[in-house]
């Protein structure tokens, strides 16, 4: 059987599942292909899908249930998570392309409820995601496409409207590099949430072996990874007051 170009597998898509999506990319948060998966089973956990994904984090851990769901049902298919969550074409059309394939295999033709599945969950996931690219934000396409660039006002010569799309272009560039560095604090706060959690599990570890005498030797490596230093790294004090912080 030949396979579905990309206007058809959106179609399929978004007619599956209640969606709206633009671009084949869009797949890489992975929230679609848990949901293809649930239209098939009926019981994958959707509480735990994040269908609005923004972030690369996010992604991950939908592809996360997703995994789950393949080794639960013992499907024998890698899932190249590294590659998919870039939310590059290439790489989604060809697994989204495997993906129809199963699910003409295995779906049983009942009735799917995509909205209610997944509660009313929002879906607005953006339609670009994948890593700025020179090529893309150099084009005119790409800042009018993503940012809804205004048209020059009218009356300048011909050759003057150029000027101003180099500046609707770095102004976009600019909101995309904003909305990446928002993803990576939030990634960050996210993983040092957990590395928190941790830390308060050892010590408490710790302090209960040390009442009784004790002591795990695993336990204490763990704190010096946890604690350990780089050179030019200093752990900020919690006590010390903001260098822009005057006194009187």
């Amino acid at each position: 059987m030949a396979a579905l170009s990309r206007t058809d597998l959106l179609t399929w898509v978004n007619e599956l599942l209640q969606l709206n999506y633009t671009r084949v990319e869009q797949c890489g948060t992975g929230g679609a292909y848990c949901q293809i998966f649930d239209s098939i089973y009926g019981d994958i956990p959707m509480t735990r899908v994040k269908m609005n994904a923004k972030h690369e984090y996010e992604f991950v851990a939908n592809f996360k249930v997703l995994q789950n769901v393949f080794k639960a049902k013992k499907i024998d298919k890698p899932v190249p998570i590294e590659k998919l969550v870039k939310c590059k074409m290439q790489d989604n059309l060809e697994f989204l392309q495997w993906i129809k394939r199963f699910w003409d295999s295995n779906y049983g033709g009942q009735g799917y409820d995509a909205v209610g599945r997944r509660r009313g969950a929002p879906t607005d996931t953006p339609a670009t995601i994948a890593p700025l690219t020179g090529p893309r934000s150099a084009s005119g396409l790409g800042a009018a496409g993503r940012s809804g660039g205004k048209t020059p006002i009218s009356g300048h010569r011909a050759g003057s409207t150029q000027p101003n799309e180099a500046m609707q272009n770095l102004q976009t560039q600019l909101r995309d590099m904003s909305t990446h560095m928002e993803g990576l604090e939030k990634e960050r706060d996210f993983y040092f949430a957990k590395l928190r959690d941790i830390e308060i599990l050892v010590q408490q570890q710790v302090e209960a072996l040390e009442r009784s005498g004790q002591q795990d030797e695993a336990l204490k490596e763990i704190q010096r990874i946890l604690y350990s230093t780089e050179d030019g790294f200093e752990v900020p004090d919690s006590t010390a007051q903001p260098e822009d912080e005057e006194t009187f």
